[in-house]
C-alpha cells in the first residue's frame, strides 16, 4: 500500500498511514491468548518497550498529529510499500528517541512525574516548533477548545444524570429504551484514504458486545468485542500487524461505543459522573458530561442542549507520550424500526492517525445474534 503524502493535523491523517517513527517490521506473534508488547511483534523497539501493540500503534498516532508527520517522513521513503524497511534506522527515529527521554526527564523533575508536557506542547502540528509569536494568532479568533479535558462538578450546572434523562426522552422515553437491546445493520464506510464508500456490517448489543465488518478493496476491516476481549484484524497491505489485541482503554472505549447506541445503558457505561460548564459545537449549545472509563481513562459526552440529543463522545487513554484520544460525532436520528426509539445513522469516528465514516441504511433492532459474531476475527 502506498503511503500517504499529505502533511498535516491528526484529524487529517488516513487510517492507512501511522507514523510509526521508532520501528517496525513484524518479527513473530507472542501466544495468542495474551496480548504481545511491541518490542515481541517489531523489530528495533528501543524505547517504547513493555506497551501492548495498539498502545503503541496509538503512540505513532499522537507522534503523527502532534509533529504533523506521515510514515514516510519519519521513516524512509521506500518503507511506503515495504513493512520490513521500517526497522530501519533515520535521523529522525533518533531524535524521537531523545525526545521522549527529555520528555520523561522535564516531567520528573518540574512536576513530580506528571505527564504535563508532550510532544504537543512544543510542536502543535508542525515539525519545528516555532519560537517567535504570531501576530495572526494573537488577534485572530483561536480556534474552539476540544471538550475533554479532565473537570470537577461545575457549580449551577444540571446533574449529569439528569442530562442523560432529557436525552433518554428525545430518543423514545425509558420504557422504549430499556425494551431495545440489540441490532444488527448494513450500510456504508468510507475511510479517510478511500475513494468511495464501501459495503458495512454492524451488530451491536446492549451489553457492549460489539462487531464492525468494513470492506473496502484491499479487504475485510473487522473490529470486535466479545464482553471480555476485543481485537481488530485487518489485510496486511493495509497494517504491518494484521490482528491485534485491543487492550485496556481501546478495549473499554469499544465497549463504551456500543452502549452509547442504547441510551438505557448510560448511566451504568462510566463512573464519578459530573458535569461541567457548557461549550458550543458548529455554533449550537452543548451540555458537557464526564465519566471514568475503566483504569485510567476518561470519556465525555456532549448533548445539545435544546434537543437533548447525544452529539459528540470523546474518549482518551494514556500512553508512553500523551494522551491517546478518539472522537465521535454523531447525526442523522431516526426511528429504529417500530421500537419508537431513536438513534444516530450516521456517525464519524476520528483518532490521531485516521477518520472512518459511517452511514446506516437498514437496521433491524432487537435481532437475535450469534454469540460467534462477536468472537475474535481469525476464529471466524
Amino acid at each position: 500500500m502506498t503511503a500517504m503524502t499529505r502533511r498535516g493535523v491528526a484529524a487529517a491523517l488516513g487510517t492507512t498511514a501511522a507514523a510509526w517513527m521508532l520501528s517496525v517490521v513484524v518479527a513473530g506473534q507472542a501466544a495468542p491468548d495474551r496480548a504481545p508488547n511491541a518490542e515481541e511483534v517489531f523489530k528495533n523497539i528501543q524505547v517504547l518497550k513493555g506497551i501492548p501493540v495498539d498502545q503503541f500503534m496509538g503512540t505513532m498516532g499522537f507522534f503523527s498529529s502532534s509533529l504533523g508527520l506521515n510514515c514516510t517522513d519519519c521513516h524512509t521513503y521506500d518503507s511506503g510499500g515495504d513493512w520490513v524497511k521500517y526497522a530501519d534506522d533515520t535521523p529522525l527515529k533518533r531524535t524521537a528517541r531523545r525526545m521522549i527521554t527529555m520528555m520523561q526527564q522535564i516531567n520528573e523533575a518540574n512536576f513530580g512525574g506528571r505527564q504535563m508536557v508532550t510532544c504537543n506542547t512544543c510542536h502543535r502540528g508542525v515539525a519545528n516548533p516555532n519560537v517567535m509569536p504570531s501576530i495572526d494568532q494573537l488577534y485572530g479568533t483561536p480556534p474552539p477548545d476540544e471538550p475533554g479535558d479532565p473537570f470537577t462538578q461545575a457549580q449551577g450546572q444540571p446533574t449529569a444524570e439528569s442530562i442523560i434523562d432529557k436525552y433518554i426522552t428525545a430518543v423514545g422515553g425509558a420504557q422504549k429504551v430499556a425494551a431495545f437491546t440489540s441490532f444488527t445493520a448494513t450500510g456504508t464506510y468510507k475511510g479517510y484514504d478511500d475513494s468511495e464508500e464501501t459495503p458495512l456490517e454492524i451488530a451491536m448489543t446492549s451489553a457492549g458486545q460489539y462487531y464492525t465488518s468494513a470492506h473496502p478493496a484491499s479487504g475485510p476491516h473487522i473490529t470486535t468485542f466479545d464482553g471480555r476481549a476485543a481485537w481488530y484484524a485487518a489485510p496486511p497491505t493495509d497494517r504491518p500487524f494484521p490482528f491485534i489485541a485491543l487492550t485496556g482503554q481501546e478495549m473499554d472505549g469499544i465497549k463504551l461505543q456500543a452502549q452509547l447506541f442504547f441510551p438505557a445503558q448510560i448511566k451504568g457505561a462510566l463512573r464519578n459522573w459530573r458535569t461541567g460548564f457548557g461549550t458550543e459545537i458548529n455554533d449550537r449549545r452543548m451540555n458537557v458530561i464526564q465519566g471514568n472509563l475503566g483504569t485510567a481513562g476518561i470519556a465525555t459526552l456532549c448533548f445539545d442542549a435544546q434537543t437533548g440529543l447525544l452529539v459528540r463522545m470523546l474518549r482518551y487513554g494514556p500512553s508512553p507520550v500523551g494522551r491517546i484520544v478518539t472522537r465521535v460525532d454523531y447525526s442523522d436520528y431516526r426511528d429504529v424500526g417500530n421500537t419508537g426509539v431513536k438513534m444516530p445513522f450516521k456517525w464519524t469516528m476520528s483518532w490521531l492517525d485516521g477518520r472512518n465514516l459511517y452511514a446506516l441504511t437498514a437496521v433491524q433492532p432487537n435481532a437475535r445474534i450469534d454469540a460467534a459474531r462477536f468472537a475474535k476475527p481469525a476464529a471466524r
